[in-house]
Protein backbone atom coordinates (compact mmCIF):
# COMPACT_ATOMS: atom_id res chain seq x y z
CA UNK A 1 0.00 0.00 0.00
CA UNK A 2 1.23 3.48 -0.88
CA UNK A 3 1.77 5.21 2.28
CA UNK A 4 0.93 9.37 2.54
CA UNK A 5 2.93 11.08 5.06
CA UNK A 6 2.10 13.85 7.01
CA UNK A 7 4.58 14.01 9.29
CA UNK A 8 5.94 17.48 11.12
CA UNK A 9 8.85 16.03 11.19
CA UNK A 10 11.39 13.77 10.14
CA UNK A 11 9.25 14.20 7.09
CA UNK A 12 8.73 12.91 3.52
CA UNK A 13 11.33 13.19 0.73
CA UNK A 14 11.59 12.94 -2.99
CA UNK A 15 11.57 9.29 -3.59
CA UNK A 16 14.19 9.73 -6.38
CA UNK A 17 16.64 11.47 -3.78
CA UNK A 18 15.83 8.34 -1.32
CA UNK A 19 16.56 5.91 -3.88
CA UNK A 20 19.88 7.92 -5.15
CA UNK A 21 21.23 8.07 -1.22
CA UNK A 22 20.01 4.68 -0.63
CA UNK A 23 22.51 3.48 -3.66
CA UNK A 24 25.41 6.03 -2.04
CA UNK A 25 24.70 3.94 1.10
CA UNK A 26 26.70 1.19 -0.54
CA UNK A 27 28.18 2.40 -3.58
CA UNK A 28 29.21 6.39 -3.82
CA UNK A 29 30.32 7.53 -6.76
CA UNK A 30 30.46 4.05 -8.25
CA UNK A 31 33.78 3.72 -5.88
CA UNK A 32 33.03 0.68 -4.64
CA UNK A 33 32.44 2.35 -0.99
CA UNK A 34 30.14 3.91 1.01
CA UNK A 35 29.29 7.12 1.66
CA UNK A 36 29.29 7.31 5.26
CA UNK A 37 32.13 5.37 5.13
CA UNK A 38 35.10 7.53 3.08
CA UNK A 39 37.09 10.57 4.66
CA UNK A 40 35.12 13.65 5.02
CA UNK A 41 38.40 15.22 3.36
CA UNK A 42 38.45 12.70 0.63
CA UNK A 43 37.43 15.05 -2.58
CA UNK A 44 34.43 13.49 -3.10
CA UNK A 45 32.65 14.64 0.24
CA UNK A 46 34.71 17.87 -0.50
CA UNK A 47 32.90 18.27 -3.69
CA UNK A 48 29.57 16.97 -1.98
CA UNK A 49 29.88 19.71 0.77
CA UNK A 50 31.07 22.47 -2.26
CA UNK A 51 27.78 21.78 -3.96
CA UNK A 52 25.47 21.37 -1.48
CA UNK A 53 26.63 25.19 -0.41
CA UNK A 54 26.43 26.25 -3.99
CA UNK A 55 23.09 25.23 -4.37
CA UNK A 56 21.67 26.58 -1.23
CA UNK A 57 23.83 29.82 -2.52
CA UNK A 58 21.86 29.65 -6.13
CA UNK A 59 18.26 29.04 -4.71
CA UNK A 60 18.23 31.36 -2.23
CA UNK A 61 20.29 33.75 -4.09
CA UNK A 62 22.28 34.62 -0.75
CA UNK A 63 24.56 37.98 -1.56
CA UNK A 64 28.03 37.80 -1.11
CA UNK A 65 29.63 38.64 1.80
CA UNK A 66 27.44 36.18 3.94
CA UNK A 67 28.77 32.21 4.68
CA UNK A 68 26.67 29.09 4.06
CA UNK A 69 26.69 26.32 6.87
CA UNK A 70 26.26 22.93 7.38
CA UNK A 71 26.35 22.37 11.23
CA UNK A 72 25.55 19.49 13.89
CA UNK A 73 23.23 19.93 17.14
CA UNK A 74 20.12 21.00 15.07
CA UNK A 75 17.95 24.76 15.48
CA UNK A 76 18.26 23.85 19.38
CA UNK A 77 21.96 24.45 19.10
CA UNK A 78 21.51 28.17 17.91
CA UNK A 79 18.84 29.02 20.13
CA UNK A 80 22.07 29.40 22.09
CA UNK A 81 24.92 29.64 19.39
CA UNK A 82 22.94 32.88 18.17
CA UNK A 83 23.19 34.70 21.23
CA UNK A 84 26.86 34.18 22.16
CA UNK A 85 28.08 35.42 18.93
CA UNK A 86 25.70 38.49 18.49
CA UNK A 87 24.43 39.60 21.94
CA UNK A 88 26.92 41.75 23.59
CA UNK A 89 28.44 42.02 27.24
CA UNK A 90 26.08 43.13 29.38
CA UNK A 91 23.95 43.43 25.94
CA UNK A 92 20.72 42.63 25.30
CA UNK A 93 18.20 41.06 22.68
CA UNK A 94 14.55 41.32 21.12
CA UNK A 95 12.31 38.04 20.91
CA UNK A 96 8.76 37.49 19.28
CA UNK A 97 7.42 34.62 21.38
CA UNK A 98 5.39 32.94 18.39
CA UNK A 99 5.06 29.45 19.84
CA UNK A 100 7.43 26.52 21.83
CA UNK A 101 10.46 27.07 19.85
CA UNK A 102 10.50 30.61 19.89
CA UNK A 103 9.85 30.03 23.63
CA UNK A 104 12.90 27.73 24.19
CA UNK A 105 15.37 29.93 21.68
CA UNK A 106 14.11 32.48 24.46
CA UNK A 107 15.58 30.73 27.01
CA UNK A 108 18.87 30.09 25.56
CA UNK A 109 19.32 33.93 24.98
CA UNK A 110 18.22 34.80 28.63
CA UNK A 111 20.94 32.24 29.76
CA UNK A 112 23.50 34.77 27.92
CA UNK A 113 22.52 38.38 28.73
CA UNK A 114 18.82 40.40 29.10
CA UNK A 115 15.93 39.63 26.47
CA UNK A 116 13.27 42.03 25.53
CA UNK A 117 9.98 40.04 24.41
CA UNK A 118 8.06 42.56 21.84
CA UNK A 119 5.72 40.61 20.77
CA UNK A 120 3.45 37.03 22.12
CA UNK A 121 1.01 35.42 21.51
CA UNK A 122 0.60 32.64 24.06
CA UNK A 123 -2.03 33.94 25.11
CA UNK A 124 -4.53 32.12 22.68
CA UNK A 125 -2.52 29.10 22.65
CA UNK A 126 -0.30 30.58 19.92
CA UNK A 127 -2.69 30.44 16.97
CA UNK A 128 -1.53 34.06 15.57
CA UNK A 129 1.28 35.89 14.32
CA UNK A 130 1.69 39.28 16.05
CA UNK A 131 2.30 42.59 14.43
CA UNK A 132 2.46 46.10 14.51
CA UNK A 133 4.85 45.46 17.39
CA UNK A 134 7.99 47.70 18.14
CA UNK A 135 11.56 46.18 17.46
CA UNK A 136 14.01 48.40 19.76
CA UNK A 137 16.95 50.03 18.27
CA UNK A 138 19.25 49.89 20.87
CA UNK A 139 19.40 46.15 20.93
CA UNK A 140 22.17 43.56 20.13
CA UNK A 141 19.28 41.62 17.09
CA UNK A 142 15.93 40.88 17.03
CA UNK A 143 14.90 37.04 16.75
CA UNK A 144 11.84 35.62 15.31
CA UNK A 145 10.41 32.25 14.00
CA UNK A 146 8.88 32.53 10.54
CA UNK A 147 6.84 28.95 10.83
CA UNK A 148 5.38 27.97 13.65
CA UNK A 149 5.36 23.84 13.32
CA UNK A 150 2.86 22.80 16.40
CA UNK A 151 0.56 25.92 16.13
CA UNK A 152 0.14 25.85 12.16
CA UNK A 153 0.88 30.12 12.16
CA UNK A 154 3.53 31.72 9.49
CA UNK A 155 4.91 34.67 9.25
CA UNK A 156 3.78 36.21 5.87
CA UNK A 157 6.05 39.44 5.97
CA UNK A 158 8.84 40.20 8.32
CA UNK A 159 8.97 43.79 9.77
CA UNK A 160 11.32 46.52 9.04
CA UNK A 161 14.19 45.71 11.82
CA UNK A 162 16.53 48.56 13.01
CA UNK A 163 19.03 46.28 14.39
CA UNK A 164 20.38 42.55 13.09
CA UNK A 165 17.72 40.40 12.22
CA UNK A 166 17.79 36.62 13.07
CA UNK A 167 15.06 34.10 11.83
CA UNK A 168 14.77 30.81 12.61
CA UNK A 169 13.23 29.30 9.45
CA UNK A 170 13.35 25.69 10.21
CA UNK A 171 10.11 24.11 9.10
CA UNK A 172 9.65 26.89 5.95
CA UNK A 173 13.38 27.03 4.48
CA UNK A 174 13.03 26.76 0.68
CA UNK A 175 9.26 26.56 0.52
CA UNK A 176 8.94 30.50 -0.32
CA UNK A 177 10.95 33.26 -1.72
CA UNK A 178 12.91 35.41 0.72
CA UNK A 179 15.45 38.20 0.70
CA UNK A 180 18.40 37.02 2.32
CA UNK A 181 19.64 40.10 2.28
CA UNK A 182 17.15 41.70 4.81
CA UNK A 183 18.75 39.18 7.40
CA UNK A 184 21.78 38.77 9.43
CA UNK A 185 21.33 34.63 10.27
CA UNK A 186 18.98 32.51 8.69
CA UNK A 187 18.96 29.23 10.68
CA UNK A 188 17.05 26.08 10.17
CA UNK A 189 17.11 22.07 10.97
CA UNK A 190 17.59 19.94 8.02
CA UNK A 191 14.57 18.00 8.85
CA UNK A 192 11.55 19.57 7.56
CA UNK A 193 12.16 20.82 3.63
CA UNK A 194 16.11 19.89 3.38
CA UNK A 195 17.03 16.43 4.34
CA UNK A 196 17.24 14.18 7.22
CA UNK A 197 17.72 14.74 11.00
CA UNK A 198 21.47 15.30 11.66
CA UNK A 199 22.49 18.47 9.93
CA UNK A 200 21.75 22.74 10.52
CA UNK A 201 21.66 25.16 7.88
CA UNK A 202 23.40 28.33 8.95
CA UNK A 203 23.42 31.45 6.57
CA UNK A 204 25.99 34.21 8.38
CA UNK A 205 26.48 37.81 7.30
CA UNK A 206 30.51 37.80 8.06
CA UNK A 207 30.67 41.46 8.93
CA UNK A 208 28.27 40.90 12.09
CA UNK A 209 30.58 38.50 13.82
CA UNK A 210 33.85 39.35 16.11
CA UNK A 211 31.82 42.16 18.08
CA UNK A 212 30.48 40.76 21.28
CA UNK A 213 33.51 41.29 23.48
CA UNK A 214 33.13 37.93 25.37
CA UNK A 215 35.46 34.48 24.50
CA UNK A 216 33.33 32.14 22.79
CA UNK A 217 33.94 28.66 22.65
CA UNK A 218 35.48 27.49 20.23
CA UNK A 219 32.83 25.03 18.72
CA UNK A 220 30.00 27.61 19.48
CA UNK A 221 32.52 30.51 17.66
CA UNK A 222 30.46 30.86 13.59
CA UNK A 223 33.98 32.31 12.39
CA UNK A 224 35.75 28.68 13.69
CA UNK A 225 33.31 27.64 11.08
CA UNK A 226 33.57 29.88 8.53
CA UNK A 227 37.20 29.02 8.54
CA UNK A 228 37.11 25.54 8.76
CA UNK A 229 34.44 25.67 5.88
CA UNK A 230 31.95 23.60 7.87
CA UNK A 231 34.71 20.94 8.84
CA UNK A 232 36.40 22.51 12.14
CA UNK A 233 35.01 18.66 13.43
CA UNK A 234 33.74 15.55 11.36
CA UNK A 235 30.16 16.72 9.99
CA UNK A 236 27.34 14.67 9.20
CA UNK A 237 28.10 13.54 5.87
CA UNK A 238 24.87 11.32 5.19
CA UNK A 239 22.65 14.27 6.29
CA UNK A 240 24.61 16.94 4.36
CA UNK A 241 24.74 14.39 0.84
CA UNK A 242 20.79 13.84 1.12
CA UNK A 243 20.60 17.57 1.51
CA UNK A 244 22.28 18.36 -1.42
CA UNK A 245 20.04 15.69 -3.49
CA UNK A 246 17.08 17.57 -2.20
CA UNK A 247 17.94 20.69 -3.19
CA UNK A 248 18.81 19.52 -6.43
CA UNK A 249 15.52 18.12 -6.81
CA UNK A 250 14.32 21.32 -5.52
CA UNK A 251 16.64 23.44 -8.88
CA UNK A 252 15.30 20.64 -11.22
CA UNK A 253 11.85 21.31 -10.38
CA UNK A 254 12.12 25.24 -11.00
CA UNK A 255 13.68 26.07 -8.13
CA UNK A 256 12.52 27.95 -4.84
CA UNK A 257 9.76 30.21 -7.23
CA UNK A 258 8.05 27.53 -8.43
CA UNK A 259 7.99 25.62 -5.65
CA UNK A 260 6.46 28.29 -3.66
CA UNK A 261 3.58 28.07 -6.14
CA UNK A 262 3.43 24.32 -5.87
CA UNK A 263 2.81 24.82 -2.33
CA UNK A 264 0.49 27.27 -2.21
CA UNK A 265 -2.09 25.31 -4.66
CA UNK A 266 -1.70 22.93 -1.80
CA UNK A 267 -2.31 24.25 1.31
CA UNK A 268 -4.97 26.26 -0.55
CA UNK A 269 -6.98 22.65 -1.19
CA UNK A 270 -6.65 21.81 1.97
CA UNK A 271 -7.64 25.17 3.50
CA UNK A 272 -10.99 25.11 1.21
CA UNK A 273 -11.95 21.92 2.57
CA UNK A 274 -11.48 22.03 5.98
CA UNK A 275 -13.63 25.40 5.48
CA UNK A 276 -16.01 23.89 3.41
CA UNK A 277 -16.81 20.50 5.14
CA UNK A 278 -18.90 21.16 8.49
CA UNK A 279 -17.04 18.69 10.10
CA UNK A 280 -13.62 20.76 10.62
CA UNK A 281 -12.40 23.74 11.20
CA UNK A 282 -8.88 24.69 11.30
CA UNK A 283 -6.82 26.39 14.61
CA UNK A 284 -4.76 28.72 13.51
CA UNK A 285 -6.30 32.96 12.62
CA UNK A 286 -7.01 32.45 8.80
CA UNK A 287 -4.82 35.55 8.10
CA UNK A 288 -1.99 33.23 9.40
CA UNK A 289 -2.35 30.02 8.12
CA UNK A 290 0.80 28.14 7.53
CA UNK A 291 1.30 26.76 4.04
CA UNK A 292 3.72 23.73 5.81
CA UNK A 293 1.55 22.68 8.86
CA UNK A 294 -2.22 22.45 8.21
CA UNK A 295 -3.33 22.00 11.92
CA UNK A 296 -7.19 21.54 12.23
CA UNK A 297 -9.95 19.53 14.56
CA UNK A 298 -13.20 17.17 14.05
CA UNK A 299 -16.51 19.86 15.29
CA UNK A 300 -18.11 16.32 16.02
CA UNK A 301 -16.19 14.65 18.17
CA UNK A 302 -18.30 11.24 17.83
CA UNK A 303 -16.75 11.03 14.33
CA UNK A 304 -13.85 10.79 15.46
CA UNK A 305 -13.10 6.61 15.90
CA UNK A 306 -14.57 6.83 12.45
CA UNK A 307 -12.21 9.23 10.55
CA UNK A 308 -9.05 7.81 12.32
CA UNK A 309 -10.29 4.45 11.03
CA UNK A 310 -11.00 5.78 7.28
CA UNK A 311 -7.51 7.60 7.20
CA UNK A 312 -5.59 4.90 8.42
CA UNK A 313 -7.15 2.51 6.33
CA UNK A 314 -6.00 4.95 3.50
CA UNK A 315 -2.52 4.74 4.28
CA UNK A 316 -2.36 8.11 5.63
CA UNK A 317 0.51 8.10 8.18
CA UNK A 318 2.03 11.09 10.82
CA UNK A 319 -1.45 13.01 10.76
CA UNK A 320 -2.23 13.34 14.37
CA UNK A 321 -2.12 16.88 15.83
CA UNK A 322 0.91 17.83 18.74
CA UNK A 323 -0.80 17.07 22.11
CA UNK A 324 -0.63 20.88 22.72
CA UNK A 325 -3.48 21.58 19.97
CA UNK A 326 -5.12 18.34 19.28
CA UNK A 327 -6.81 17.15 16.44
CA UNK A 328 -5.04 16.96 13.24
CA UNK A 329 -1.97 18.14 11.44
CA UNK A 330 -0.96 17.92 8.15
CA UNK A 331 2.54 18.88 7.30
CA UNK A 332 2.84 19.39 3.75
CA UNK A 333 6.18 20.22 2.98
CA UNK A 334 7.73 20.40 -0.66
CA UNK A 335 8.22 17.11 -0.89
CA UNK A 336 4.69 16.00 -0.66
CA UNK A 337 2.76 15.18 -3.66
CA UNK A 338 -0.98 16.56 -4.70
CA UNK A 339 -2.03 12.88 -4.81
CA UNK A 340 -1.66 12.51 -1.37
CA UNK A 341 -3.43 15.76 -0.40
CA UNK A 342 -6.03 14.82 -2.43
CA UNK A 343 -6.68 11.28 -1.08
CA UNK A 344 -7.07 13.22 2.73
CA UNK A 345 -9.32 15.47 1.25
CA UNK A 346 -11.10 12.51 -0.30
CA UNK A 347 -11.61 11.14 3.46
CA UNK A 348 -13.24 14.08 4.32
CA UNK A 349 -15.44 14.42 2.04
CA UNK A 350 -16.33 10.63 2.52
CA UNK A 351 -17.14 11.44 5.89
CA UNK A 352 -19.12 14.53 5.45
CA UNK A 353 -21.42 11.87 3.84
CA UNK A 354 -21.79 9.36 6.26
Amino acid sequence: MKKHNFSAGPCILPQEVLRQAAEAVLNFNNDDLSLIEISHRSQPFVDVMDKAQDLVKELLEVPEGYSVLFLQGGASLEFLMVPLNLMKVDGKAAYTNTGVWAKKAIVEAKSVGEVVIVADSSDKNYNYIPKGYHIPSDVDYFHCTSNNTIYGTQMKEFPICPTLMVCDMSSDIFSRKVDVSKFDIIYAGAQKNMGPAGTTLVIVKNEILGKTGRKIPTMLDYNTHISNESMFNTPPVFPIYVSMLTLQWLKNLGGVTEMEKINQQKADLLYNEIDRNPLFVGTAAKEDRSNMNVCFLLTDNSKEVVFNSMWQEAGISGIEGHRSVGGYRASIYNAMPLESIQVLIDIMKKLESI
